[in-house]
């Protein structure tokens, strides 16, 4: 019963954060909940949409709403690995190098356009993500905790962009698309918009509220028969005829890992077989690769997905 309370506790601390975040950002309250779950699994995420469909302001406002260090980064083709990680400089009066931090040492980077960054930087930048630490001279520097990522790609341009390779793009637990609002959130963006031209909110979490949180999340419980649901529906994918490069095991752990922070964010012990479906395409949209012919077929990844859990058994 005490660890109900808690993961009701929790339930109405994500609540006020969710409804926080959208005082601000209209109408995308799922696309919220995702990158929170990303955090409480301790992933990154990468969001795809057009320039416009409020992607910094989500990463910004969520970042005040728990209290964490929040730094922005802008992608741009002559940035070099130190401008992120930082660099070691001579001080005068001390005689000796001293280590600079770069932006990356914040709770939540956001990265914005992180395909027009140079393919060395990327490295850089995805070998911290994965580690949870840099290296410079030989000398290992701990990145904060909580640390997450938040990077975003235009999918309408080509020019001037370093497109993330399949292995690269791996290294994000989640991928997150935002699309344009309807038109009755166009509406409430335009009456709300004078109001909404703020650079800061009231936190209403903290650090520590969310270290707990992120411990919680392990003890959600999953069941053998979720368990199984979600490698029939990873193996029904990798063999689907479109389909050239499949999910791999990560792909499967995304799945489970987002599943668990989502039961925790709705105030549950256990995971759900609505936990698993939502969690699906974002685990692993960005891991499969099409065949020319599904092109062709005009066969979407959304579309497969789709298909996939409409015909896999639920448990």
């Amino acid at each position: 019963m005490e660890k109900a309370g808690e993961k009701i506790a929790f339930k109405e601390l994500f609540d006020r954060v969710i409804e926080n975040v959208s005082n601000v950002v209209v109408g995308k309250r799922r696309e919220i909940e995702l990158v929170l779950a990303t955090l409480l699994s301790g992933g990154h995420v990468l969001i795809e949409g057009v320039p416009g469909v409020a992607k910094t302001l989500i990463a910004r406002t969520l970042a005040q709403s728990l209290g964490l260090e929040f730094k922005r980064i802008q992608g741009a083709p002559d940035m070099l690995p130190g401008d992120i990680i930082g660099f070691n400089i001579y001080d005068q009066k001390s005689g000796s190098f001293v280590f600079r931090k770069g932006p990356i040492f914040t709770n939540i980077l956001f990265v914005d356009e992180i395909n027009r960054i140079p393919p060395k930087t990327q490295s850089a930048l995805l070998e911290a993500m994965q580690e949870f630490q840099v290296t410079v001279e030989g000398i290992s520097y701990r990145l904060p905790e909580p640390f997450m990522v938040i990077a975003t790609m235009n999918p309408i341009e080509v020019e001037g962009t370093f497109p993330l390779s399949e292995a690269q793009i791996d290294r994000f637990l989640s991928k997150v698309e935002i699309g344009y609002p309807d038109l009755d959130e166009t509406i409430e963006i335009l009456r709300r918009y004078d109001s909404i031209q703020i650079h800061y909110v009231k936190p209403v979490a903290t650090r520590e509220s969310i270290l707990e949180a992120m411990k919680n999340v392990r003890d959600v419980r999953v069941d053998e028969n979720i368990l199984r649901y979600i490698s029939l529906i990873v193996y029904a994918i990798r063999n689907n005829r479109y389909v050239r490069l499949g999910p791999s095991p990560r792909g499967a752990i995304a799945i489970y890992l987002l599943s668990r922070a989502l039961a925790l964010i709705r105030g549950r012990t256990y995971v759900t077989p609505d936990d698993v479906k939502i969690s699906v395409y974002p685990a692993i949209a960005h891991r499969i690769v099409l065949k020319d012919e599904a092109r062709l077929g005009r066969v979407s990844v959304r579309s497969i997905v789709e298909e996939t859990l409409s015909k896999v058994d639920i448990p």
